[in-house]
Order: C-alpha cells, then sequence, then structure tokens
C-alpha cells in the first residue's frame, strides 16, 4: 500500500477507484467505507488517500476483493423508471421501497446508480456494473446534460425564465438551467422542460422556488443522449444496447467495450427478477411508546 504523494508509482490507483471498479459501489460510498475503517490493504485498515497496486490484497468487511484491470470490468447498464416514492438508497431503516428493489439481482458485482433522484422526483435512473463509467457522468466536469419536465404551479414570466437561464445564487453556490422550454398547459398545469449540467440535491426545485414558484411534479426524461422511452414503464427496467452503452462511454471519454452476453442462467434470474411487482410501502408509522 502506498501513500499519495509526488513519488506514487504510475501502476498506482487511489483505493476507491479500485473499488468501485470492482462493483462495491459508487466512489463516494467507497470513501465512506474507507473512512468508517471497513476496508483493509495488506491485513491493515485504509485511510482516504491510500493508492494500490495490482500486488496489494485488499478486503471489504473482511473480505477479499478481486483488484481487476480496467478493461476486464463488465460493461453492463440498464435504464429504470423510477415511479414517485422510491428512494435511491440501497436500504432503508423505515423499511421503505428503494430503487434497488427492483434491480436485476448479480453475481460478485453490484448495480451502482448514475446519479440520484429525490423521493418525490419521478423518471430516467440509469444503472451500471462500470464504477469508472458511474464516476465520469456524474462528474461535474464532465458537463452531462439532465432534462426534466417540469409541472409548475404559478404564473411563469419571462423575467422568471430569464433569471434562472442568467443563473441565480443558491444556498450552495450558483446555479443555471441552460435551456428552458414550455410545453403546454395552463394554470397550475404548465410544464416546461428544463436542462441542467449539474446533479446537486434538489437543484430544479430550488432554481424554481427561487423565483416564488412551486414544482408540483418533476419527471427526470433524459440522461446525456439516453431518453426515458416506452421500453421501460414506471417500475420497470431495460438493458441498454450496445450502441447505447457506446455512446455513454464516449460521452464520458472513455474506449468502448463490448457488453458481455447474459448467461443462461443471468437470463433466467433477470426475466424472473423483472416480473416481480411489489406495491411501494408508505412511510411506516412510529410505535407509540408504553405509558
Amino acid at each position: 500500500m502506498s501513500q499519495s504523494n509526488n513519488t506514487t508509482p504510475p501502476t498506482s490507483e487511489k483505493l476507491q477507484k479500485v473499488l468501485a471498479r470492482a462493483g462495491l459501489g459508487s466512489r463516494r460510498e467507497m470513501e465512506t467505507a474507507i473512512s468508517a475503517g471497513r476496508v483493509k490493504v495488506n491485513s491493515q485498515v485504509a485511510k482516504l488517500g491510500d493508492r494500490v497496486e495490482a500486488r496489494d490484497k485488499v478486503s471489504f468487511d473482511d473480505r477479499p476483493v478481486a483488484l481487476r484491470p480496467e478493461e476486464e470490468v463488465p460493461r453492463r447498464v440498464i435504464m429504470y423508471n423510477k415511479p414517485e416514492g422510491e428512494l435511491c438508497t440501497r436500504k432503508d431503516p423505515e423499511g421503505r421501497r428503494t430503487v434497488f428493489d427492483r434491480l436485476p439481482r448479480l453475481k460478485g458485482e453490484r448495480w451502482i446508480a448514475i446519479g440520484r433522484l429525490d423521493i418525490n422526483t419521478s423518471g430516467l435512473l440509469l444503472f451500471t456494473t462500470d464504477g469508472e463509467l458511474a464516476n465520469r457522468l456524474m462528474h461535474p466536469s464532465t458537463q452531462v446534460e439532465r432534462e426534466y419536465a417540469v409541472r409548475v404551479m404559478g404564473e411563469v414570466k419571462r423575467e422568471h425564465i430569464l433569471a434562472m437561464v442568467d443563473g441565480v445564487m443558491l444556498e450552495d453556490g450558483p446555479a443555471r438551467f441552460t435551456d428552458v422550454q414550455e410545453f403546454g398547459g395552463e394554470g397550475i398545469n404548465t410544464w416546461f422542460h428544463v436542462v441542467i449540467l449539474e446533479g446537486r440535491n434538489r437543484e430544479v426545485r430550488r432554481l424554481w422556488e427561487s423565483q416564488a414558484l412551486t414544482v408540483s411534479r418533476l419527471k427526470r426524461v433524459r440522461y446525456g443522449n439516453i431518453f426515458l422511452d416506452k421500453r421501460a414503464k414506471a417500475g420497470e427496467w431495460v438493458e441498454l444496447t450496445q450502441d447505447e452503452v457506446d455512446d455513454l462511454a464516449t460521452l464520458a471519454n472513455l474506449e468502448t467495450r463490448k457488453v458481455p452476453a447474459l448467461t443462461p442462467d443471468e437470463k433466467n434470474r433477470w426475466n424472473r427478477d423483472k416480473h416481480k411487482r411489489k406495491p411501494v410501502q408508505a412511510l411506516r408509522k412510529p410505535k407509540s411508546k408504553a405509558r
């Protein structure tokens, strides 16, 4: 294990990058795991900033991690049509349904979410087995467009649109829409399509709120060059085609890679998972305390 410094050999990589590539989660999730002491390198508890080489022995929750070169990581991507009421987290302590509950099961890998949507937002979510692809597509420097359909309550004036396109200062910094298009309706049922280049928490809603306007419905309809389409109804997923995955890789400035064919066992398992249907669980009421 080597520490991050100017003498680090070119063959070493950041630990969180290697763990994400192994399909254990996103880089951010792996940074959290490292900080929590869940990762060891050569039997020593790892720290943020550590780098590893192919010869190092890495474990996650005391289970060995197979270190793979980037070109050997299977690159699969699925599109999921998230309904309102689902959380973008792996597990919820309150027992509410999460987006991961409906996804097809993997062996030796994990689905990594490319971005997030809040519980009241529906629409397009992408998941991949390739941690580097996920990281590149989420990173602000990549400038990937996210398009949303928005229903706005209140009278939307031209000066509101101009202000949001020019940019407004939110509590976590400046934000703006790169495009706003009206899509019909009137009164409280006026729909717009807006485009942003970042994925900050509730950014679309907060931009409208900055103009004293309320978003009553919000749905993501595009991420980069992938559009939500009829292949996936609400609560359903579909695997992206080779061309679609290659387009995402190009957008992320990565080499294209053949999408692996499903084994017969994977096909059977994915088909079973695709037809699972469970209702979205309501928020559980807290148990009343005994007097």
